[in-house]
């Protein structure tokens, strides 16, 4: 890791040590919106993090996917109840993949003054080219039907991004949060750390951004898998270093656990799927800044390994915690419901394997 990504990590980690204590996390999944817009601003105007990969000519710091992983990372690891990912992932690379038509919404995306989201998924799947939600043109505009499920953030959005059938594929609409016959309900999560939302769209008035929207929505879901393959590590990786750090003062027989040998083989076992998991992140982002023809791939293989070596890490944590590790007061169960609801997040890593087998040929 180069030193400029080493100083932003630790930049970052001061920064949410200080915003995004486990009582402040609390907190937050207990209020309407789930974040804090204080903290919100903050991050625009001090670190400049929802800008990080807008071009510099729209008001963002032009960097790209290596730079966006080091902040989920560090989300992840402090479990920051931020719109992060849905805003500065999802619809900036939605927006800037969708070329001159995207330009307007980006300053205000990188400012933190526009909180947007992408909104494709319907009924039960994460498909974003079975889409049943259609569009119509009406007094010289459009207007959209339907209803979206799983919208990250979709309840607070200031501008949602909608995929909508307007021809043979899928299209890209934008609509205002507080557009007519737009309701958007709150629905119940296992994390509450992280919001979702069901948009229900009954003749809503929206402005087209892109007639033939399938290569943009693709790179924009493929980012934002890399994106949460980087939270799921940061998630791990600190779940792995607060079983350490018990292992090392809990006591039984008289002697830490941690020097008896099955604690320390499924330590080890954590270990090396973390150390995996920072491959695959650090392999993906690269290949997103480098080499894009390749990143529905890396994304893929990203996303599959990530789910399920955070899931498998929590839940060894738990495990090695014991009791204690059960209670509400630990921070462990907060950890564990992040990765395994961020396991089924943009489809469930058997998904992701399908995808990857499908593209090199297997």
């Amino acid at each position: 890791m180069s030193e400029e990504l080493q100083e932003l990590r630790k930049e970052l980690r001061r920064f949410f040590a200080d915003k995004s204590p486990s009582a402040e996390v609390r907190r937050l999944m207990e209020t309407a919106e789930g974040y804090d817009p204080a903290v919100w601003a903050q991050m625009a105007g001090q670190l400049g993090l929802q800008g990080l990969a807008v071009p510099e000519e729209l008001g963002g710091a032009g960097f790209g996917m290596r730079e966006v992983a080091v902040v989920m990372e560090e989300m992840g690891r402090a479990l920051v109840c931020s719109p992060y990912l849905s805003s500065s992932v999802l619809a900036a690379t939605a927006l800037l993949a969708s070329g001159d038509a995207g330009r307007a919404w980006l300053p205000g995306i990188a400012d933190g003054t526009t909180r947007a989201t992408l909104a494709w998924s319907e009924g039960d799947g994460w498909d974003p080219g079975a889409v049943a939600t259609t569009a119509r043109e009406y007094g010289g505009g459009w207007v959209l039907d339907g209803t979206k499920s799983y919208v990250l953030d979709g309840h607070t959005a200031g501008v949602v991004l909608v995929t909508a059938r307007a021809g043979d594929g899928p299209a890209l609409f934008a609509v205002d949060g507080d557009a007519p016959g737009f309701t958007r309900t709150p629905l119940p999560t296992l994390d509450q750390t992280r919001r979702l939302a069901r948009l229900d769209l009954d003749g809503v008035p929206a402005r087209l951004v892109l007639p033939e929207a399938g290569a943009a929505l693709e790179r924009a879901l493929d980012t934002a898998a890399v994106a949460l393959a980087a939270e799921q590590l940061g998630g791990a990786r600190r779940m792995l270093e607060m079983t350490v750090e018990y292992a090392k003062v809990r006591r039984q027989f008289g002697r830490p656990i941690g020097g008896f040998q099955a604690i320390k083989h499924r330590c080890a076992d954590m270990f090396v799927l973390v150390e995996s998991a920072c491959s695959a992140v650090a392999h993906a982002a690269a290949v997103a800044d480098e080499r894009p023809e390749e990143l529905p791939a890396a994304a893929a293989l990203a996303k599959a390994y990530c789910s399920d070596a955070y899931f498998e890490v929590a839940g060894e944590a738990i495990q090695i915690h014991g009791g204690i590790g059960f209670t509400w007061e630990h921070d462990a169960h907060l950890y564990f419901k992040r990765a395994r609801s961020s396991q089924e997040l943009f489809g469930p890593p058997a998904r992701h394997r399908r995808r990857l087998a499908d593209l090199v040929g297997i």
